[in-house]
C-alpha cells in the first residue's frame, strides 16, 4: 500500500496479470465504457429515477430488490413500496441508533457503508488505486492549491456498492473551507474497473470538499461513476449534474457539522476518498483492502 508510482512496464505487468485474473468479458464492459455516452446515460437514469408515477417507480424498487439484497429493517421507512420515486427509496434515510458514531473525540469515524478499495500512506503526492496502479494527488484534486496540504498524509478509499445506504456523513467534526466541482468521465468505479483504467479516480466526475478541525485539516472527495445521477452536499444541494462543466468552486454558507451529521448524498453508488494531513491520522491495522466498513465505526485516530 505504501510504495511509490509504478512504471509504464509495471503498470503493463499489472495490467496483463489483471486481464488474467478479470477475464475478458470484464475488459469487453470497460472498453464498452469508452464508447457510452456516460453524461447521457447518468442524466437519462437521474430522470428515471425521480418519477413519481406509482406504478413506473414500483417497477424500479421491484426489479432493484431482486438483484440486490437490501436490509429494509434498518430504515426509517422499512415498506420500499411507500416511498415516492426509487430515488428516494435508494437514499433512504435509516433508523435512528441503526449506525453508533464513534464516541472519542480523536476518532475517525467511518463516513459512509461500503467496502475499503485501498488505504494507507499517501508517498509523496501519489495514492495507491489499484496493486501496481497509482495516481497524482494534484489530478485527483484539480490543482486546487490546498493539495499540498496533503502531501505525505494518509488517505482511504471506500466503494458504495449498490445496496448499500449511500448517504455520506462526517468522519470528524469540523468546518467547511471549500466546496469545489470538478468534472470529469463517469467510469464505473468497482473493484476490477479500478484495476484497468488509469488514474479512474482523477478522470472521473467529483465534488471536492475540505475541512478545518482541531487535528488539521482533512479533505472528503465524491467521485461520480456510471449512473450516478447526481451528488449533493447538505449546503448546496444538487451540484452535480452540473449546467457548465469546468472546475467550479461552490459558494456556501458558514457551514460546521457534527461527526456523524450528514455531508452529502449518492444518487446511486459510487465512491468516497478520505484524506488527511501528514502524521495527523493512524489507520486501524484491519483498515485495508476488501475491508467491509460501516457508517460510524472507528476507521483509527487523530492526532
Amino acid at each position: 500500500m505504501n510504495g511509490t508510482g509504478s512504471s509504464a512496464s509495471g503498470n503493463s505487468r499489472g495490467s496483463t496479470g489483471a486481464a488474467g485474473r478479470d477475464g475478458w468479458r470484464a475488459l469487453l464492459f470497460i472498453w464498452f465504457q469508452h464508447l457510452l455516452p456516460q453524461h447521457g446515460l447518468s442524466r437519462l437514469v437521474l430522470r428515471a429515477t425521480r418519477v413519481r408515477t406509482t406504478w413506473f417507480k414500483n417497477a424500479l424498487i421491484r426489479g432493484f430488490l431482486r438483484l440486490f439484497s437490501v436490509d429494509m429493517s434498518e430504515a426509517a421507512e422499512t415498506d420500499p413500496y411507500r416511498f415516492a420515486s426509487f430515488n428516494e427509496f435508494f437514499t433512504r434515510v435509516l433508523k435512528d441508533g441503526a449506525r453508533p458514531i464513534a464516541r472519542d473525540a480523536d476518532a475517525i469515524a467511518c463516513p459512509v457503508d461500503g467496502c475499503v478499495s485501498e488505504a494507507g500512506r499517501i508517498v509523496g503526492a501519489r495514492l495507491l488505486q489499484a496493486k501496481g496502479r497509482h495516481y497524482g494527488l494534484k489530478e485527483l484534486l484539480a490543482a486546487q492549491p490546498w493539495a499540498s496540504y496533503f502531501e505525505g498524509g494518509s488517505f482511504a478509499t471506500i466503494y458504495l456498492a449498490p445496496f448499500n445506504y449511500h448517504r455520506i456523513h462526517m468522519p470528524l467534526r469540523g468546518q467547511l473551507l471549500e466546496t469545489v466541482y470538478v468534472p470529469g468521465r463517469l467510469f464505473s468505479v468497482n473493484a476490477v474497473t479500478a484495476r484497468h483504467v488509469p488514474g479512474l479516480f482523477a478522470r472521473n466526475e467529483r465534488v471536492l470538499t475540505l475541512f478545518d478541525t482541531p487535528y488539521g485539516r482533512f479533505a472528503l472527495v465524491l467521485v461520480g461513476a456510471l449512473n450516478v445521477g447526481s451528488m449533493a452536499t447538505v449546503w448546496a444541494g444538487d451540484i452535480t449534474p452540473a449546467a457548465r462543466r469546468i472546475v467550479t468552486k461552490i459558494s456556501a454558507p458558514p457551514t460546521t457539522l457534527e461527526k456523524g451529521a450528514e455531508l452529502g448524498r449518492f444518487n446511486m453508488g459510487s465512491t468516497v476518498i478520505l484524506l488527511f494531513e501528514p502524521n495527523r491520522a493512524r489507520w486501524n491495522p484491519e483498515v485495508q483492502a476488501g475491508r467491509v466498513v460501516r457508517l460510524g465505526e472507528s476507521m483509527g485516530n487523530v492526532t
